[in-house]
């Protein structure tokens, strides 16, 4: 479908996908029996979250991150899509992680204005696995 009323572009079909995680994100919630929460905020705009994420017996593998929080529509739907995209995943995919497979995972161009947003959750993952790696040394 395409024109006034319907989908135009495949972007259109990415930014209806970053709706969606917005108003219905996976992976919210806490985790009982997390290996690491820590906090994220982007003071420019406000949005604030805490991650929960769970490790592997053998701390390699990521089993489980929730979220919970207040934040914009790109930061919540990075938040969904990043957890889903590292659940089961070795921790070096977090680690190795970047802006540009952020926005690679949303699918959407993200403006330098937005990029805070649509990596917050990404960054705040990333600097709560290393201080957990670093505390265990």
């Amino acid at each position: 479908m395409s024109g006034k009323f319907g989908l135009n572009s495949m972007s259109d079909l990415y930014r209806e996908r970053i709706l969606e995680h917005y108003r219905n994100p996976r992976h919210e919630g806490e985790l009982d029996d997390a290996t690491l929460s820590i906090e994220g905020v982007n003071p420019q705009c406000g949005d604030e979250f805490e991650f929960d994420l769970r490790l592997s017996d053998d701390g390699e593998t990521i089993d489980a991150i929730r979220f919970r929080g207040d934040g914009c529509a790109l930061s919540t739907a990075s938040a969904s899509l990043v957890a889903k995209e590292l659940i089961g995943k070795p921790t070096t995919t977090l680690l190795e992680m970047d802006g540009e497979d952020v926005t690679d995972i949303l699918g959407v161009d993200v403006t330098p204005m937005r990029m805070k947003c649509a990596v917050l959750p990404q960054k705040t993952l990333q600097t709560g696995l290393k201080r957990h790696i670093t505390d265990q040394e």
